[in-house]
């Protein structure tokens, strides 16, 4: 059903995908949008290590997103590590991560409470803040739950 990558040289291990996903505070979700057309927006993620899944809050008001996922729940997220050059290579070699699944809305307070400290602690080790945070705006998040069908992750070098 997904496509095997081309250039097998460049494939990353899982456990290089599970790194990048980890350690990598953003990245680019995309969903089937209005009349069919991908909406891709950048967003903050949570890769939990324990399930698999991937995590994202956001408000729950109607906007684009929340309405694609509405109607659609079969999503792609891309993430990237900050890359590297080689000595004297004017180049960068930066890893890249690809996740098809499908989404899921939860409103699971005690759920989002522990993903929302987790995300932020990505950010910032201020508990203060952000139990602060969570305080003020818990009620009002939703949290996107990405379960992964497929994940592959490659090498790319810009030159």
């Amino acid at each position: 059903m997904f496509r095997e990558m081309r250039r097998q040289d460049k494939k990353l291990s899982m456990e290089e995908c599970v790194k990048v996903l980890t350690e990598e505070t953003r990245g680019v979700l995309s969903v089937l949008g209005d009349d069919d057309y991908p909406y891709a927006a950048p967003i903050n993620h949570y890769y939990n290590e324990e399930d698999g899944k991937l995590y994202f809050h956001m408000g729950p008001w109607d906007g684009h997103r929340l309405n694609a996922l509405k109607k659609h729940d079969k999503v792609c997220f891309c993430t990237m590590d900050k890359g590297y050059q080689e000595e004297g290579d004017w180049a960068w070699n930066v890893k890249s991560v690809i996740v098809f699944g499908r989404m899921e809305i939860s409103r699971d307070l005690d759920l989002i409470r522990d993903i929302m400290i987790k995300l932020a602690h990505k950010f910032t080790d201020d508990d203060d803040f952000i139990l602060g945070d969570i305080e003020a705006q818990g009620m009002e998040t939703l949290l996107l739950v990405l379960t992964p069908d497929h994940i592959s992750g490659k090498l790319v070098n810009e030159s």
